[in-house]
């Protein structure tokens, strides 16, 4: 799959002056919620109305979507407000269904891009359409899972295609439900700059109450839209209660939001651009060099400990350096989470770098 500017045809024929936004409930409830929720996002900045029929929950007995009944509010959602409509599907049988109540645009939810598998099977079922199909990242940060799974879609004869970045699942604790790692965004976007890119907030955040920073952060790194959960009453909501938003929240948000430009061709700005560049290149090149000092030292630890028969890993030493980091990080306007993920990836090639000397 190569990229190609009519991959984003599909968006462009929308003809907006503004990013794309996708919002609706996360489910379908009854016919009263769906029908209210989209009649009060009609006539506002939404061009697709969302909502979820089929709900893969992470453990039995929660509430997993009313199914293909969900279809008929969608058609009625159209029918009256204008609005395209679009919900996920997770196989075949989704696909037929929504098809045949053609649904405007189908999503592929981060469970099922996981799997190959799945992802063929539901890439076969929709061989030629000309909806647009978008494919959530997968739950782990994979960007070749992510691609291949678009590929897999892409190869069945779907050019009208998109991604969502949805965040990603982590063993640590932080303050995301899923954490962004925006950089592996960036480098999707890198490969493929004419694949519209949508953001997800509210599957990132968890929390309403972030769900506007994470917004601006994804349309200033030039994301093509949004997709965000609304609910005229978010807090009683049968899933996902807690990141919701109401579609009042929803046009304060959409009026708040700042869209960047992608440049400016203004002689001064250019030419101080280029200078601040310049500096980070310098930065950047002798933060190679000390890395590259640092992991000679760990050699020489390495060399050290493996002459003394002593364990490379040295728990307590660790611990030490990464709190004494964080405080320091802290000092310099650094985040913790920054920190630690640098440090960590530091502390791991070091242990590689000892790990090699003690075995060769």
């Amino acid at each position: 799959m190569e990229n190609k500017k009519e991959m984003r045809t599909w968006l462009d024929d929308l003809k907006l002056n503004h990013p794309l936004v996708i919002a609706g409930p996360c489910s379908a409830e009854t016919e009263e919620q769906v029908l209210k929720i989209a009649h009060q996002l009609k006539d506002t900045d939404v061009s697709y109305f969302r909502a979820g029929i089929w709900k893969p929950r992470t453990r039995p007995g929660m509430f997993e979507g009313v199914g293909a009944l969900g279809l008929k509010w969608l058609q009625k959602v159209k029918a009256e407000t204008g609005m395209k409509i679009t919900t996920e599907v997770a196989n075949a049988t989704h696909v037929k269904l929504a098809l045949e109540h053609d649904v405007d645009m189908l999503w592929i939810g981060a469970r099922s891009t996981v799997s190959p598998f799945i992802m063929q099977e539901i890439a076969d079922a929709l061989e030629g359409t000309d909806k647009p199909v978008l494919v959530k990242n997968p739950v782990n940060p994979d960007l070749a899972l992510w691609l291949g799974g678009i590929e897999r879609i892409y190869s069945s004869g779907v050019k009208n295609i998109g991604a969502i970045h949805r965040g990603f699942s982590t063993y640590e604790k932080t303050k995301y439900r899923n954490n962004p790692e925006w950089q592996l965004a960036i480098e999707f976007q890198n490969k493929f700059p004419d694949i519209p890119l949508i953001n997800d907030p509210s599957h990132i955040t968890g929390k309403r109450d972030m769900i506007f920073d994470v917004s601006q952060t994804a349309l200033d790194l030039n994301f093509d839209g949004l997709m965000i959960e609304t609910h005229f009453d978010p807090e009683n909501a049968w899933s996902d209660a807690a990141q919701q938003v109401t579609p009042k929240t929803l046009v304060q948000i959409m009026k708040d939001l700042k869209i960047r430009k992608e440049t400016d061709a203004e002689a001064d700005y250019i030419k101080s651009l280029d200078n601040l560049r310049a500096q980070i290149d310098v930065i950047d090149n002798q933060v190679i060099e000390l890395l590259g000092k640092r992991m000679k030292a760990a050699d020489s630890i390495g060399a050290l400990k493996k002459q003394k028969n002593v364990a490379v890993l040295q728990s307590k030493r660790w611990n030490e350096i990464l709190g004494k980091m964080v405080l320091e990080g802290e000092q310099k306007g650094l985040s913790e989470e920054f920190v630690l993920k640098m440090f960590k990836a530091i502390h791991q090639e070091s242990i590689n770098h000892q790990e090699k000397i003690i075995n060769g």
